[in-house]
Formats: structure tokens, C-alpha cells, sequence
């Protein structure tokens, strides 16, 4: 029988996950995480395809309990998800070398 596990999606080393419209990038193991949020879309053939999407590298602080436990740091937007990703991946990789 066939493992039916789902495939986990990975960015440039690091783990993708969606939430309806909401994309988390990075590892909540890790200080900072990249959340990115699809703000509008327009419709291309059959598919949905993101025209605003709002970035925000949060830090997630452990020790503090509930919507207290992650902290915006930095934020900004970018006019599709591609554009989108590759600036959160910066944000994330410089952030995470600084500790």
C-alpha cells in the first residue's frame, strides 16, 4: 500500500504552509518566521492568481502565551506572490544570520 502522507512543500530549504490565504514560511522551531498574506487576486483561465500580497517577518517568541507570542518586525507588499516570496526569503535569510 502506498504512503499516503501528504508532501511537505519547501521554499529554498526552508518548510511552506497554508492557511486559506495566509502562506507561513519557515520553521516555528526557528526565532523569525515570514507570513505572507494574499490581500487580492484576479481571475486567469480557470485559477486565482494573487495581485497583492502583504509580507511580514514576525518574530516568535516562545515564552509569551497566545496572540502575545509573535511580534511584527518588519513588514511591506509586493504586487505578486513570486515578488512576494523572494523578498520574505531575504528578510528571513539576513534575520536569522543576524540571530
Amino acid at each position: 500500500m502506498a504512503d499516503t502522507k501528504p508532501m511537505a512543500l519547501n521554499y529554498k530549504g526552508r518548510p511552506l504552509r497554508r492557511k486559506g490565504n495566509l502562506i507561513y514560511y519557515g520553521s516555528m522551531s526557528d526565532k523569525y518566521i515570514i507570513m505572507f498574506q494574499v490581500l487580492a487576486t484576479k481571475k486567469v483561465g480557470d485559477l486565482d492568481v494573487a495581485t497583492r500580497v502583504g509580507i511580514q517577518l514576525q518574530l516568535t517568541a516562545a515564552e509569551l502565551k497566545g496572540r502575545d507570542r509573535i511580534v511584527i518586525v518588519k513588514k511591506g507588499e509586493r504586487g505578486n506572490l513570486y515578488a512576494a516570496m523572494d523578498l520574505g526569503s531575504v528578510w528571513l535569510e539576513r534575520q536569522l544570520a543576524r540571530g
